[in-house]
C-alpha cells in the first residue's frame, strides 16, 4: 500500500480525479479524518471534508507510482 496527500479545490478537480481513478485497475481509497470512501465514487468524494488534504491510499503497489504520476497536480506535501 502506498499513500499520498492531495487537495481538491473545485468540482472540476473532483471530476478529473474520478476520471483518472476509474481508468486505474487497482483499488484506491480516499481518507479524510475517520471517513474512508472509494476513490472511484464521485458522490463519496463529495462527502469528504475538502478543506483539508485528503489521503489517497493505493492498494496496488506495482502500479501506484504510475497513478501518482497521473494525479501529480493534486498532490501536496
Amino acid at each position: 500500500m502506498k499513500t499520498k496527500n492531495i487537495r481538491l479545490v473545485t468540482i472540476k478537480d473532483v471530476q478529473d480525479l474520478v476520471r483518472i481513478l476509474i481508468n486505474f485497475n487497482g483499488d484506491v481509497d480516499l481518507i479524510s479524518g475517520r471517513y474512508i470512501v472509494d476513490g472511484k465514487s464521485l458522490l463519496g468524494i463529495f462527502s469528504l471534508d475538502m478543506m483539508k488534504p485528503i489521503q489517497v491510499k493505493v492498494h496496488d503497489d506495482k502500479n501506484a507510482d504510475d497513478l501518482f504520476k497521473a494525479i501529480e497536480r493534486f498532490i501536496v506535501d
